[in-house]
C-alpha cells in the first residue's frame, strides 16, 4: 500500500469516525465528542505529513474540551436558575436508562421526561406545578444535544480544512 493508499483510507476512517460522532449525539452509547476528537488524532498521527495536522488537533482538542464543558455547565446552569433541583434530573437519567431498554431508542426520551415529571410532581405536590419544570429540563436537553452537535460540526469542519490544506 503506498503512502497516498494510507492516506486515503486514514482519511475515510477520520471521517467515519467523525460522523459516528454526530450520530452518537442522539445515539445512547456513542461518546460524541470523544469519537470526533479520535478521528481528528487518527489522522494526525497517521494521516500524512505536514505540522498543519498538529494544529488542526491542537484546535479540535480545545473544541472538544469547551464543547464538553459547556454542554453540562449552561444546560445546568439554566435548570439551577429554572429551580429544577439535581434529584429529579437523577431520576430522569435513571428512568431514562431504564426506557433505553425496556423500549429501545425512544424509552430513553419517554424515560427521562416521565421521571423529571414523577419527581417534580412527588416534590410539587401539583400536576401543574410539575409540568413547566419539566419542560425545562427538556428544553436543557435539548440546549446540550445542540451544543454537542455543533461542537462536533465544528470538529468536522476543522479536519476538512486541514485536510485540504494539507
Amino acid at each position: 500500500m503506498s503512502l497516498t493508499d494510507t492516506a486515503a483510507v486514514v482519511a475515510v476512517v477520520t471521517a467515519l469516525a467523525i460522523l459516528a460522532g454526530l450520530a452518537g449525539v442522539v445515539v445512547p452509547g456513542l461518546p460524541a465528542l470523544p469519537l470526533c476528537w479520535g478521528g481528528v488524532l487518527v489522522w494526525a498521527l497517521f494521516g500524512g505529513a505536514g505540522p498543519g495536522r498538529w494544529l488542526v488537533l491542537a484546535a479540535a482538542t480545545l473544541v472538544a474540551l469547551a464543547g464538553t464543558v459547556v454542554k453540562y455547565a449552561w444546560p445546568g446552569r439554566n435548570l439551577q436558575r429554572a429551580g429544577v433541583p439535581a434529584t429529579s434530573l437523577l431520576a430522569g437519567a435513571l428512568l431514562g436508562l431504564v426506557g433505553f431498554f425496556v423500549i429501545p431508542v425512544v424509552g430513553l426520551v419517554i424515560g427521562f421526561v416521565g421521571g423529571i415529571f414523577l419527581m417534580e410532581r412527588l416534590r410539587l405536590g401539583d400536576t401543574r406545578l410539575a409540568w413547566p419544570a419539566t419542560k425545562q429540563a427538556v428544553g436543557a436537553a435539548g440546549l446540550s444535544m445542540l451544543i454537542e452537535f455543533l461542537s462536533g460540526v465544528v470538529i468536522g469542519g476543522l479536519w476538512v480544512v486541514g485536510l485540504v490544506a494539507t
